[in-house]
């Protein structure tokens, strides 16, 4: 089961969050393969950078607002009744949409799929880490219909804003 909130007025202007939402985590689930126990939720929160900027600073140690941050349950994912939660932030997805010449409607879509992987383990601390989560999230990319996510970066291992929160 999804949960989601959104605490900014800035999320109205996505007109089709939830199904977006939705279809995102199905097709993360359907292309990981991952096994989640029945009736298994997970969060999503869309918020403003301010409200990120501070559970940055609260849980990373960093004060400024990211993309994007997963918050995964302890255990082991087959077992866990709650996965975990996922808080994007609506100006710096735009932003970074626009830096990117992508859709706002795609990079959303990138980033739900990414903190999920976050919340199944997935993450990119080193090189081979990175490149196994992005050839995941460039195949559920494909299968929603999108281009690659990663095509308007030079070294998307290197992005500023590519480290997000994994905390157990």
């Amino acid at each position: 089961m999804l949960f989601r909130s959104i605490t900014s007025d800035d999320w109205d202007s996505v007109d089709d969050l939830d199904p977006l939402t939705r279809r995102c985590i199905a097709a993360s689930i359907a292309e990981s393969g991952v096994r989640l126990i029945d009736g298994c939720e997970l969060s999503v929160t869309f918020c403003d950078d301010a409200e990120i900027r501070g559970l940055n600073a609260q849980w990373r140690g960093k004060d400024a607002a990211t993309n994007v941050l997963s918050f995964p349950t302890p255990g082991a994912t087959e077992n866990k009744p709650l996965l975990g939660d996922i808080i994007i932030a609506y100006e710096t997805v735009v932003r970074e949409a626009q830096e990117q010449d992508k859709t706002l409607h795609a990079h959303v879509t990138h980033m739900i799929m990414h903190g999920f992987l976050h919340l199944i383990g997935y993450d990119h601390e080193s090189a081979a880490e990175a490149e196994e989560m992005e050839t995941l999230e460039r195949r559920i990319a494909s299968t929603l219909g999108l281009c690659d996510p990663y095509a308007h970066s030079d070294d998307a291992a290197d992005q500023p804003n590519k480290a997000h929160v994994n905390t157990i």
